[in-house]
């Protein structure tokens, strides 16, 4: 047996789904794996939450259990090839909403449009957008977050301490560089599964916008 969850107390505004099974399922995934959650969950009804390092397919499973455990509606982009029968429909279930790439352009729109209109919603997503090392993360989340007027929350997956880190919640600025670059600075020292596939990715020393 893993040590103690230290599940965190959700407020009420949360978006909740699921029901004991789910909820046991992903506590029971997480407590045999060795995991733990660590810092508070923060009770806004609408924010994005942006997991990282993203490196491998494990981190799906994690954050899956994750959101079985704390009973979390959440709601995710995923590839379109992925929304294949018979498994399209359970991923629709779990808050998927499939994603062509190539033709995507227009998602961060609708996204934010989506959220301005929902009274309660968690989008859930990858900054760096793919398991492979890439030198500069997506910027469509912080775009929807300042155009939702929603914050952002940051959750870490750090695989040598088998932490998942809550925290910050920030409030995101229309100066995308200075938001993504303090977002770099937290992440900075987690440690991924595959460490080799993380960037390294050189941010200003915190007081410096560029």
């Amino acid at each position: 047996m893993g040590k103690p969850l230290n599940t965190p107390i959700l407020s009420a505004d949360i978006p909740r789904m699921g029901n004991k099974f789910s909820c046991w399922l992903g506590t029971t995934v997480l407590t045999q794996l060795g995991w733990q959650f660590s810092g508070e969950f923060p009770c806004h009804p609408k924010m994005i939450i942006a997991v990282a390092p993203h490196t491998s397919n494990w981190d799906f499973v994690i954050g899956l259990a994750v959101a079985f455990s704390l009973r979390l509606k959440i709601t995710f982009f995923g590839k379109h090839s992925l929304f294949i029968p018979p498994f399209d429909a359970l991923l629709r279930r779990w808050g998927g909403i499939p994603v062509e790439r190539s033709k995507a352009h227009g998602v961060v729109d609708q996204m934010a449009a989506a959220m301005s209109k929902a009274d309660k919603m968690l989008l859930c997503l990858a900054p760096e957008g793919t398991r492979s090392r890439v030198e500069r993360w997506k910027t469509g989340f912080l775009h929807i977050a300042h155009k939702a007027e929603v914050p952002v929350f940051l959750v870490a997956f750090d695989y040598k301490k088998k932490q998942i880190e809550f925290g910050p919640s920030l409030l995101i600025s229309d100066d995308t560089q200075y938001e993504l670059n303090r977002i770099y600075r937290h992440f900075k020292n987690v440690q991924a599964k595959f460490p080799d596939k993380v960037a390294t990715i050189i941010v200003p020393p915190i007081g410096d916008k560029y």
